[in-house]
């Protein structure tokens, strides 16, 4: 008896942490829903409740009752954004992921849209252009904290902390460190100071329905600074020329085309 085709990669993984957001886990399972529906993606999401305490546990359960595209996973204790995306692309076998947070402020749509793009780069890296939406302090403190990223590691961003999208395989032979929110800008680093192809992008920021951002709590703010002193202690032993690209990459074939064409000059 012949053996099924197996079933095709779905195109994106959107991986989604939530940790007590009972008011605006719907509007943000809505908003990446109808997104991927409006722009035609094949795609899934991963829901993590991470450990909430409240009603967001019913609310993922009862999408995920409805959406086929939709799978929930729950901890017992928060491990934080980093620790849910890490294990998020442990569990997908889509050829692009990208994190979304459950409390609605980002709009799925405005990423979403540059998914062509990762035909041409193996990462593509938001920046926020309605800065207006968040208070002077906070923009403030993004400056502040873009300023010290950039020079300290020798990069060239204009934002940071946003949903980022990465190409699977570049990821799955690197070590994350960090499980806050310093692992966004941890996987920049790596990935960028490697040699990886990337392209920043214009995206709006939401304003969230309910509660306040845990990206600016002290707890928050303590685990980015040892985020960062532990990155800057072992930044010597990055490859500061690149490294070992993968070949399942734009990077890679890019790299070899462009060999090509060099050796025929």
């Amino acid at each position: 008896m012949p053996l099924s085709p197996a079933a095709p990669r779905k195109k994106l993984a959107a991986i989604m942490s939530a940790l007590n957001e009972e008011a605006n886990l719907a509007a943000a399972l809505d908003d990446a829903l109808g997104a991927m529906e409006r722009l035609g993606i094949d795609g899934e999401i991963l829901l993590f409740d991470d450990g909430s305490t409240d009603g967001t546990g019913a609310v993922a359960d009862r999408y995920a009752a409805l959406h086929p595209n939709v799978r929930v996973f729950r901890h017992e204790t928060p491990q934080g954004i980093g620790g849910c995306f890490w294990e998020g692309i442990r569990l997908t076998e889509a050829e692009v992921i990208v994190w979304i947070p459950g409390d609605g402020e980002n709009d799925c749509g405005d990423i979403f849209r540059y998914l062509p793009l990762m035909d041409h780069v193996d990462v593509v890296v938001p920046f926020i252009y309605n800065r207006e939406v968040r208070s002077p302090a906070r923009q403030l403190l993004s400056k502040v904290y873009k300023g010290i990223i950039n020079v300290s590691f020798g990069l060239l961003l204009n934002y940071m902390n946003g949903t980022v999208m990465y190409r699977r395989s570049i990821l799955l032979d690197l070590e994350l460190e960090n499980r806050g929110f310093f692992y966004q800008t941890e996987l920049l680093i790596k990935t960028i100071r490697r040699g990886y192809l990337y392209a920043e992008v214009p995206q709006a920021l939401g304003v969230r329905v309910g509660g306040t951002s845990k990206a600016v709590s002290l707890r928050s703010l303590r685990a980015v600074v040892k985020g960062y002193a532990g990155t800057m202690a072992s930044f010597h032993v990055l490859d500061r020329h690149g490294g070992d690209i993968v070949r399942d990459s734009v990077t890679w074939v890019r790299r070899r085309a462009l060999a090509g064409d060099r050796g025929h000059s």
